[in-house]
């Protein structure tokens, strides 16, 4: 086999593996980039092979930067099997769909404003073209071998992170790879750990907190903290999250904390993305991934308002009462989010709680490092808000609980890439791999190709 990596080498969107076996194309995740300019624009780039000759594609999970670029590839002339597992495929179906939705809106905005450079601006791809692609999803079950072609065979097993999230091992006959995705955590507030590999020739690991151990204070504690004293100025807590995920742990969180009487029982708290509201609803379905029951799935919504309409979501910005609005997206990139900072992040009695990995080049990640203005729409705003970042609620394994999971492996592999990971990220990541291990690790670059020999 040979590997190209197409996407997430030096940053942690665009996640794209190219696998060549035998004059066959496959290709491992086909996410969109997200972030920098410069990266963003690779979304727009020609792709290093044809969309038509790409035989099927294997999904590690839902996340759009894992998923995004699927309906751009079917657009293009893909039109193979994406396999994946059955929450994943019900997840995507929320989540691209809505991405197309979020493009067409961001164009028709910035066509009605002339904030665009280029006329007219235009979506990716759109809600309907998303749509369209779902088509090609093959949902499979965990934990079995399942063939990708006549000579290379795959399997799934459970990776944590968020519902569906999948390891993939791939074996051609000759030797086997394993792809991480995004490794989630042994003691996860929601999720089940990671499953336990013990061999792989190859292994391509994620390495997104390769350089940072995640905080061990209460996580429960220090949400009420920010919810409380926010409250006490008479302000709005706004929380960007993850529609899928985090925003599930945060609802958990917050259902605990009323239950306890941690923060008062009447603060208004309203999730803001009718998506993470549709995402929610699958947790009831998929119980044997996480740790909650069908109980605590349900309770866990009833100390929330959901919010679907775009008027429902509007009045939320006239009202300036104390309360709580959990919205996507998690880097405060586009969504609903954006319109919530426009109305509060300029007053002093608010507060911004992050709970989640901001990539280099999003408003999250100017905002967690204490830029004075963002710009949204055209228009710069006064950061005078409290900003917070709360890493203890992230699904990424810290480096730590990655050294502890990969310790299991019985023989090293004979490479390990580390990838999806900012430059230093990745590479203290790969040093401490080295040293601990002793393993061949080492930072792919952006379009390299490797032949696994």
């Amino acid at each position: 086999m040979e590997i190209q990596f197409i996407g997430a080498t030096g940053t942690v969107t665009g996640s794209k593996y190219l696998l060549t076996s035998k004059d066959e194309q496959f290709l491992v995740d086909c996410g969109l980039f997200q972030g920098l300019k410069q990266l963003r624009l690779r979304n727009w780039n020609p792709m290093p092979f044809k969309a038509s000759h790409i035989k099927h594609i294997i999904l590690t999970h839902a996340h759009i930067d894992h998923s995004g670029y699927i309906p751009l590839l079917v657009k293009q002339g893909f039109h193979g099997k994406i396999f994946c597992s059955r929450a994943t495929k019900e997840v995507c179906e929320i989540l691209l769909p809505d991405s197309g939705h979020l493009q067409e809106e961001d164009a028709n905005y910035e066509n009605r404003h002339g904030f665009s450079k280029h006329t007219p601006s235009l979506p990716l791809y759109t809600r309907l073209e998303a749509e369209n692609s779902l088509k090609y999803f093959h949902p499979i079950n965990f934990d079995h071998e399942h063939n990708l072609s006549s000579d290379v065979k795959f399997t799934l097993y459970p990776a944590g992170h968020i519902l569906g999230a999948s390891l993939v091992k791939i074996n051609d006959g000759k030797s086997t790879i394993l792809f991480s995705g995004d490794l989630g955590r042994p003691h996860d507030l929601i999720m089940n750990p990671p499953t336990i590999i013990e061999q792989a020739d190859y292994l391509v690991l994620e390495s997104t907190y390769g350089n940072r151990r995640h905080s061990t204070l209460n996580t429960k504690d220090e949400l009420a903290d920010v919810i409380n004293r926010t409250s006490r100025r008479g302000g709005v807590t706004i929380i960007p999250a993850f529609a899928v995920g985090r925003v599930q742990a945060l609802l958990y969180l917050i259902y605990q904390l009323k239950t306890e009487n941690k923060i008062p029982a009447n603060i208004p708290v309203f999730l803001d993305s009718p998506m993470a509201c549709d995402v929610t609803d699958l947790y009831r379905r998929h119980t044997k991934e996480h740790r909650l029951s069908h109980e605590e799935c349900s309770l866990m919504s009833q100390t929330t308002k959901f919010i679907n309409t775009t008027d429902e979501s509007k009045l939320l910005d006239i009202d300036k009462f104390p309360k709580v609005i959990i919205t996507a997206s998690g880097m405060a990139t586009g969504g609903r989010v954006v319109h919530h900072l426009k109305a509060f992040v300029s007053d002093r009695k608010n507060t911004v709680l992050f709970t989640g990995f901001q990539a280099v080049g999003t408003r999250g990640e100017a905002m967690i490092h204490g830029v004075k203005s963002i710009k949204i729409h055209g228009e710069h705003y006064p950061v005078e808000a409290e900003i917070v970042l709360q890493d203890s609620l992230s699904a990424h394994s810290d480096y730590f609980e990655t050294i502890e999971w990969l310790k299991n492996f019985k023989t090293p592999p004979k490479q390990t890439f580390l990838t999806h990971g900012e430059p230093i990220a990745a590479d203290v990541l790969r040093h401490k791999i080295e040293e601990e291990l002793k393993w061949n690790c080492r930072v792919p670059d952006y379009l390299e190709k490797v032949n696994l020999r």
